[in-house]
Formats: C-alpha cells, structure tokens, sequence
C-alpha cells in the first residue's frame, strides 16, 4: 500500500519466521507477498504468490484482480480472463470486475464480449469511463464506432449540434 516493495518483502520474511506452518497468516502473506512483487513487475512470482492466497480464499477481490493482473503481464492472457470470470460469480455489483473483463477481451481481440463488460462496468459506475483515455487494453478498438459509442466523448451531444 506505500508502495515499498522492498521493504515490504523484508517484513513479510521476518513475520514469515516466526509463524508456524499451520498459521492462518501464511494465507495474508502470500497476498502482500503478491502485491509486493507486481509494483516490483516479477510477475511470475507475483501469480504464484496470489495463486497461494487464492488457494485459500478464492472470493477475496484483490486477490483475484492481483492474480489476473500478474497472468495477463505473463501472456497468460485467458488464464486472466478465467480468474476475472470466477471473480464475476462472486463480485457482479463490483464495477472493476466487469471493466477488468472489458480489458482482458479487448486484448483478446473479442469485441462484443468486450465491449457488452465495458457497457455494463461504466453503466455501474460512470466514473470508469475517465478511466477508458489512458487504457491501453482498449487501443484495438478506439476507432470502433461502437466503442466510442460507449465512452461516448464526456460531451452532451445535443449541445453539439447546432
């Protein structure tokens, strides 16, 4: 969270030592574990360490958004997908979950799936579309009428024909 992954690691091996093998903290460690080695980009230890948090909480979001965004960095792009998916069954009201999916099949090249999640995530939440300029996941489709239907432009469109 203060973005010190080194530090962070650091201390997650000095509290890894002192707890036994049994001890539910194994479960928290893996996930900070995780996040540490995201913002580090080891994103292959970062999916391991969240698969083991996952392992044992498969319904905990920032788990699952950890874990499928250290897959998709690791061109494990449908694995990403399936984890976002398992999230869905567990999160629907969260609006990430479904931008999140808009992102993985925008990359994956499928456009109708992508662009019916990025629909629903910024009908949830209208704040996702400031959200969308800076995606790069969505660049394939930027020039899509369909999706710039979506995103729309932030303008009032009665107010632009004069």
């Amino acid at each position: 969270m203060l973005e010190m992954p080194e530090q962070a690691m650091r201390e997650l091996r000095a509290v890894e030592a002192r707890v036994g093998p049994d001890d539910d903290l194994h479960v928290a460690i893996a996930r900070c574990r995780g996040e540490a080695c995201r913002q580090q980009e080891d994103f292959e230890e970062g999916a391991r360490q969240f698969l083991a948090a996952q392992s044992d909480d498969s319904e905990d979001l920032s788990v699952s958004i950890g874990l499928a965004w250290c897959l998709k960095r690791t061109d494990r792009l449908q694995e990403a997908i399936d984890v976002m998916m398992s999230a869905y069954q567990f999160h629907e009201e969260e609006p990430i979950v479904l931008y999140n999916l808009a992102c993985y099949f925008a990359l994956a090249g499928d456009k109708a799936h992508a662009l019916s999640w990025l629909g629903r995530a910024i009908r949830m939440e209208s704040s996702l579309r400031e959200l969308v300029p800076d995606e790069t996941d969505f660049d394939q489709l930027r020039q899509d009428a369909d999706f710039q239907m979506i995103v729309g432009d932030g303008e009032d469109e009665s107010s632009s024909a004069v």
